[in-house]
């Protein structure tokens, strides 16, 4: 058992300062701060379209300015954002195999008591033979966010006909506080 753990240990520590997982944490930690960047930014514009015009009045924040926002931060920085659900609103937020199986992964580990606010995945991955840096950080859902994907109950019904009209297979609804409502996906090509 001793020689196993003298062994062992300075074998990891020679592979965490191997080039390879020096340039994941740095990845990591670059991803990170970008996914915690955006969703406090949409819940402002959020919270604020709510007090101007009701929950419905906010519906085009989450068609419009979120997408936009994904954008102009993916321009900024280099990576690919997106927001994606197991159970989506928006046609384009369909995840793609591995960001289903990170989103199942999050049901998962919540089911099995981690809190929702602290479910990540970090990873290098290969696309088509080229290494890529993939991160996706879990989206609970808020009490804010619950006017628009809560239960019938809970959502009014001018939000359920404006979501009718803009989203005719909205998957998005059902929600309690706290649960998965879908998470923040990023990508970048490794150099």
């Amino acid at each position: 058992m001793k020689k196993t753990v003298r062994i062992a240990l300075p074998l990891a520590l020679a592979l965490a300062a191997a080039p390879g997982f020096a340039n994941d944490d740095k990845m990591l930690s670059e991803a990170r701060g970008v996914a915690a960047g955006i969703p406090p930014k949409l819940l402002n514009v959020l919270d604020e379209e709510i007090k101007k015009g009701g929950p419905e009045g906010a519906i085009g924040v989450c068609r419009e300015k979120a997408p936009a926002m994904a954008r102009a931060a993916s321009e900024q920085t280099g990576w690919a954002i997106r927001r994606v659900s197991l159970k989506n609103r928006n046609p384009k937020a369909v995840p793609d195999a591995w960001e289903e199986a990170v989103l199942k992964d999050f049901d998962k580990r919540a089911a099995a008591g981690e809190k929702p606010t602290g479910l990540e995945k970090g990873e290098v991955v290969t696309v088509d033979g080229k290494q890529m840096y993939r991160y996706m950080k879990a989206l609970p859902t808020q009490d804010l966010c619950l006017q628009c994907h809560g239960t019938p109950e809970r959502v009014s019904p001018a939000v359920q006909a404006k979501l009718k009209e803009f989203y005719p297979d909205d998957k998005a609804v059902g929600y309690a506080s706290a649960e998965i409502r879908g998470a923040i996906t990023l990508k970048k090509p490794l150099p």
